[in-house]
Parts: C-alpha cells; structure tokens; sequence
C-alpha cells in the first residue's frame, strides 16, 4: 500500500500524528517557559524557536499537500469578501467581549492563562501570552483542527460530511486547548465549529488562522 497516496489511511495517520506530536511539544514549552507566574528566558527562547520552525513546517507541509493532492478549484482571498471578512471579524471581537463581561460577572470562569495572568499582571507575561495564545497557538491548531483535519478526513462533498466535520473539528479545537471548565468547554466547541466554517466557505486556510488570532489576542486583552 502507498502511504503516500491520499487516500492511505495508514499514511494519513501517520503524518496527522507526527503534526500532533509537534504541537503538543510547542504546548509543553510554553508551559515550561512559566513557572510561578514568573517568565524564564531560556524557556521562552526554547518555545520560539521551536514553535516558529513548528508553524513553517506546518505551512511548507499544507501547502505541499494542498498543491499534490488537494487542490480546490476555488479558494476565497484574504480579502476577497471583504463583508464576510468583516462580518467575521465584529462577530469575534463582539463574542469575546460577552465572554470577557461573563468572565468579570463571575458567570463564567477564566482559562488557566487567563487567570495567570489575572494574577500577575506583568509586561513580560503579557507579551509571552501574546505571542503563545495570541499568534502561535491558535495558528498551529488551525492547521491541526481545519488545515490537515478536512485534507485527511471529511473530504466527501455532502452536506452530512461537512456538518459531522465541522462538529469534529469544534470538539478537538476545543480538546487541543486543554479547558478544564465545562462551559468554557462547550464555548471553545463553538468557536473551533465556526473556525471550520469559514475554512469551509472560503477554502482558505488564512481566514481561519486570522479569525483565530483575533480570538486568541482579546482573550488576552480582554481580562
């Protein structure tokens, strides 16, 4: 059998879980890179090396994919829609807002970096969470949850496929950010579920990665 094929199961799951593994080495970095709300520097050093040579891997990969085996005969620009761009993007920003006002009313709970920092307001820890949680993390879960997720599974042009692909994607989006509260839980399910859609929609990996960013960078601010 030809692991290399698109087709191949075994080969899929094969590269899937090289990817994973990856990532999961990013977030364990990060988390060395904190230890009692303090910053260390060879930690932080050691997680932006890695996770940068981590997401250029992921995008040499995807792209090579994308160009041997997956290429779709339509791919919506950046900018290609700018009222979906847009509509997008005031949809982010107003559900982290509601979350954030949650957050503050004690309705909801904080997620684990969230209350790191609640805790510790420094400027080091806030950039550190910036570039983690607000750029880095949610890129790579992108490619993990969206990017490779619908290139190895979920390809089969239904309506059925893409709704029970959409719904996979929102729960391990949501798994791969390690919530320890249900309700956050079943929040980060809707917000992975929406990601996919867009990725869906539009066929291009940039608007989810984006959309993403977003989410994650006012998490952060939003505390």
């Amino acid at each position: 059998m030809n692991t290399n094929a698109p087709t191949s199961m075994q080969g899929n799951l094969i590269r899937y879980g090289v990817y994973l593994v990856l990532y999961l080495i990013v977030f364990g970095l990060k988390s060395l890179s904190v230890i009692g709300y303090k910053v260390h520097l060879v930690g932080v050093i050691c997680f932006v090396l890695f996770s940068l040579v981590a997401l250029l891997f992921y995008i040499r990969r995807f792209n090579r994919e994308k160009h041997r085996y997956f290429q779709s005969g339509f791919s919506l620009s950046f900018l290609g829609d700018y009222g979906f761009i847009l509509a997008m993007t005031i949809l982010v920003i107003a559900g982290r807002i509601l979350i954030a006002y949650m957050q503050a009313k004690g309705e909801l709970p904080l997620a684990h970096y969230q209350a790191l920092y609640a805790k510790r307001d420094s400027t080091p820890l806030f950039w550190f969470l910036i570039f983690s949680h607000g750029f880095i993390l949610p890129a790579l879960q992108q490619f993990l949850t969206v990017g490779f997720f619908f290139n190895y599974a979920f390809r089969k042009s239904s309506l059925v496929t893409g709704i029970l692909g959409i719904f996979c994607s929102g729960l391990f989006f949501s798994i791969l950010n390690f919530q320890c509260s249900l309700s956050l839980f079943v929040i980060d399910v809707i917000i992975g579920m929406a990601l996919a859609w867009t990725y869906l929609y539009s066929q291009s990996m940039w608007i989810p990665i984006y959309l993403a960013i977003l989410n994650g960078i006012f998490a952060i601010v939003l505390i």
